[in-house]
């Protein structure tokens, strides 16, 4: 599958920690994270595996062939996150890419950081 983006940074928690929002968004109701906007849809779990992986289906229902990784390493006392972009199907134009590109830094690195208390 070609990549379209990726971007890794660190977040405070612990790898397991980290795992376990990305499995499940709203396990923690008091720690509500992913936020989505009207043209996003909850992704569903294609792969994961405990806890280093999770692979989620497409945010967008207009891009139902992307597929979004996360990658998780220990990093000091928190987590080291990649997220990499990936489609089966035509890449989108510059500006839907950089759309794409910056949902996914603002739920990962600014609304699940903040949902850690940072």
């Amino acid at each position: 599958m070609p990549e379209l983006g990726s971007r890794r940074r660190v977040l405070p928690p612990p790898p397991k920690a980290v795992w376990a929002s990305l499995v499940n968004p709203h396990l923690d109701p008091a720690r509500p994270w992913l936020d989505l906007l009207d043209d996003e849809v909850a992704p569903e779990i294609v792969e994961a595996v405990e806890p280093g992986l999770v692979v989620w289906s497409s945010l967008w229902p207009d891009r139902p062939d992307d597929r979004i990784r996360f990658d998780l390493e220990p990093d000091g006392g928190g987590t080291a996150v990649r997220w990499t972009l990936f489609t089966q199907g035509a890449a989108p134009g510059e500006s839907k890419l950089g759309h794409l590109r910056f949902r996914l830094n603002k739920l990962l690195y600014g609304d699940l950081r903040y949902s850690y208390g940072q």
